[in-house]
Formats: C-alpha cells, structure tokens, sequence
C-alpha cells in the first residue's frame, strides 16, 4: 500500500484511530509505503495524540528504510522549466490583415529560489516496511 502527503491535510481523530488501526494490522504482514513532508517530531500533533503517534512510528520504522530527500519540489521545478520554454510563433497569414492575437492566460510565476528556503527546499521523507 502507498499512502501519499501524509500531514498534508488535517486528521480527525477518529480518522487518526482509523490509520493506526489499519497500520497496526498491516505490521509485519505486508509492505507499506509512505511520504510525508513531516517530520516524525510533527506526527504527535499531525494525529491529535502523541502517544499514538510514537507507537505508530515505532512500527512503521521497525522494518523500514527511510529516504530523506532534500531540495527543490518536483513540481516546482517542473513548472519553472515550462515557463521558461519559449512559445512558438505562429506561420505568417496567408492573405489579408493579421488576425488578432487573444490575449495571453495569466500565468503564476514560481517563487524566486533562495538558498535553503523552506518554498523551495523541502523535506521529503519515504518510510518503506518491507513487512518482516
């Protein structure tokens, strides 16, 4: 199972019970696959019970390989390289006057990349249980 984004929105407590429930059966028993830009430290107060976030952690890491990747966002950096490539020029009308040309979408620029600034530069952590 993979579960994506975790802490990116918030938990309700029944939904924090459901989650533990489901990877507490889950332990030992088969893989599971997780991203967060959390920290562990953040899970107590993610989940509403730090107490059930430090026995939740203390399975998922039992087993696991963590991947800690630092840098710029995928999807940041894939819509800066967009906004850089030049847009193509349309062929020459073949008679007549031009058409008109509509005006152009607005476009939301990427923020200006500063060294280590949590826009840019973010935490991403990959837990894999391998389930033995």
């Amino acid at each position: 199972m993979v579960i994506d984004e975790i802490g990116y929105l918030p938990i309700t407590r029944t939904g924090a019970m459901l989650f533990f429930q489901l990877l507490s059966r889950r332990y030992e028993h088969a893989s599971t696959i997780l991203t967060s830009n959390k920290g562990f430290e953040d899970w107590g107060e993610i989940f509403g019970d730090d107490v059930m976030a430090a026995a939740l952690v203390d399975r998922l890491v039992h087993h696991c390989h963590i991947v800690n990747i630092r840098g710029n966002s995928y999807r940041l950096r894939q819509h800066r390289d967009l906004a850089r490539r030049p847009r193509p020029t349309p062929p020459p009308p073949l008679g007549g006057r031009p058409p008109r040309r509509p005006p152009a979408p607005h476009r939301a620029q990427p923020p200006t990349r500063v060294p280590d600034s949590p826009a840019t530069s973010v935490p991403h952590s990959i837990g894999i249980d391998t389930g033995q």
